[in-house]
Parts: structure tokens; C-alpha cells; sequence
């Protein structure tokens, strides 16, 4: 049997300290939940938004390629700056903090996943309860007669030719995600809320709680009494009134601590510590 020590090989003392804090927490909850955003999926190559460096953000003003009034007016703006990325989500792989994710559901120490995420990463590793707050890539909207069309009848032709995508209306087909200025699927923000008033712990994982109202969900728990655990690489705003902070790469994290919360439990003869 692996002991805890095996389990959190280089780790520091103090990450070692707050992994088995999160495995212990997690064991107790009933019904834990995750809440996840880009920082889950840059390990597999996806960028993320905000990033100096690497994030999507930083050579163009999102709000003239990536909001609803701007796909209104220049839908050929839209498509061209999302080419790259629409090939880059279509062959990222998920990675060990995904999968982590989908043990943990698997082993029922998980209830869902809410994610901001629009790869589909979380279904690829195995999740299977999954609320997708800014949608997904899988499917697109005919904006003239609303017939929703499989990604796969048009994708490879735009990632070919770059033509913007169009239904057989002649109307051009929006794909299923939410730009700024929209707002979120309405079905899958109240579930994502009843799972926030509902859940006994939530793990935050890989966001920086920047963008509302997702960034709202975790308080929601917190302000009933309920542990909060953030893994994230930087500090975020729920920070001081979570239950454990976590300042490192998810995906070497997650497993870890999807490793602790499953691995078998030796009796020691006292209770787990409230």
C-alpha cells in the first residue's frame, strides 16, 4: 500500500501539509463538486485568455473579435481570429488534472464538473456530469433559421479554406459558445448554481475567479459554511476564506490528490479531525 509520503513525491512541506488537508476534505464530502477554467486545459496546449505572454488576448481587443455585436457586424473577423484556436481545441488531449477530475466522479468522491472551458477536455477524460457555463464547439446555430448543425459537417471545410461556415439557408452558422456580451445557456447556470447551494465541498481548480458570474459559484458555498479548495498557480480572490490554497500546476496536483482520496485508509483507531 502507497503511503502518503509515496503519493507526494517533491512536493514542499507546506503543499504536502494542504494536499492531505483537500484528500481528507474530499473523503468526508457527500457531495463535492469541481469548478474548473482555462488554467486546466493550458497543460494540454490550450490557451488561455489573460496570459501576458501566451494568452489569446494579447494582440487583439476581444470585444472587436470575440463579443456578440462584433460577430454581428463582422462575422469574417470572428472566424478568422478563431481558425487557430478552433485547431487547437479539435487536437488538445486531456491531461492527468482532467482525468484526475473523471476518477474522482468515477470512484463517486465527485458529483459534477462545472467548467468555463469550451474544449470538451472534461468528456474526453470521462467526466460525465458536466455543465459547460460558456458552451462548446461541438455544435453550431444557424443565426437565420436556427437549425443546429454537428461541428463535423463544416469544420473541416473552415479549417481548409477559412470560409466562413454557412447553413444551407444561406445564413452563417454560429458556433454553439458564448462571445461577450451574451448570456450564459440559462438552463446550465441554474444548475450550476442549485449544485453550488447543494454541494458540501467545492474544488476550484485552475481559474482565476475573474469572470462573473461563474467567478460567483464558489462563494455561493462558501458564504453556507462550505470548504473550499483552490488549485490554482496564482492567487485568487476566494483565497483567504477557502479551507485550503493550493498554489500549484493542476496538473500535477490533481492526481495527487485524487491519488490520496481514493487510496485505501488504514485504521488508526481515532476519527478523522472535523
Amino acid at each position: 500500500m502507497e503511503t502518503s509520503d509515496t503519493l507526494t513525491p517533491g512536493l514542499s512541506e507546506l503543499l504536502q501539509r494542504g494536499v492531505r488537508e483537500a484528500a481528507r476534505l474530499l473523503r468526508q464530502a457527500r457531495h463535492a463538486v469541481a469548478l474548473t477554467g482555462a488554467g486546466i486545459s493550458t497543460p494540454s496546449g490550450v490557451p488561455d485568455f489573460r496570459s501576458p505572454d501566451t494568452g489569446l488576448w494579447r494582440h487583439v481587443d476581444p470585444l472587436l473579435v470575440a463579443s456578440i455585436w462584433a460577430f454581428r457586424v463582422s462575422p469574417r473577423k470572428f472566424f478568422d481570429w478563431m481558425r487557430p484556436l478552433a485547431r487547437t481545441l479539435l487536437q488538445a488531449r486531456p491531461n492527468p488534472a482532467h482525468e484526475a477530475l473523471a476518477h474522482l466522479e468515477e470512484a463517486g468522491l465527485l458529483r459534477a464538473v462545472i467548467t468555463q472551458n469550451i474544449d470538451g477536455l472534461h468528456q474526453k477524460a470521462g467526466s460525465r456530469t458536466v455543465l459547460e457555463l460558456h458552451g462548446h464547439i461541438r455544435t453550431a446555430t444557424c443565426t437565420r433559421c436556427y437549425r443546429t448543425y454537428p461541428s463535423e459537417a463544416f469544420i473541416p471545410a473552415y479549417l481548409e479554406t477559412g470560409e466562413v461556415p454557412r447553413c444551407g439557408c444561406g445564413g452563417i452558422l454560429k458556433p454553439d459558445v458564448i462571445l461577450l456580451g451574451e448570456d450564459l445557456p440559462r438552463g446550465t447556470y441554474l444548475q450550476a448554481v442549485q449544485e453550488a447551494r447543494a454541494c458540501d465541498l467545492m474544488l476550484v481548480a485552475g481559474t482565476s475567479l475573474e469572470v462573473a458570474p461563474a467567478s460567483e459559484l464558489p462563494f455561493i458555498a462558501q458564504r453556507r459554511g462550505v470548504p473550499v479548495i483552490v488549485v490554482n498557480l496564482e492567487p485568487t480572490p476566494l483565497d483567504p476564506l477557502a479551507a485550503v490554497v493550493l498554489h500549484a500546476d493542476v496538473a500535477l496536483i490533481l492526481p495527487i490528490l485524487a491519488a490520496l482520496a481514493l487510496a485505501p485508509q488504514e485504521p488508526s483507531g481515532e476519527p478523522e479531525a472535523e
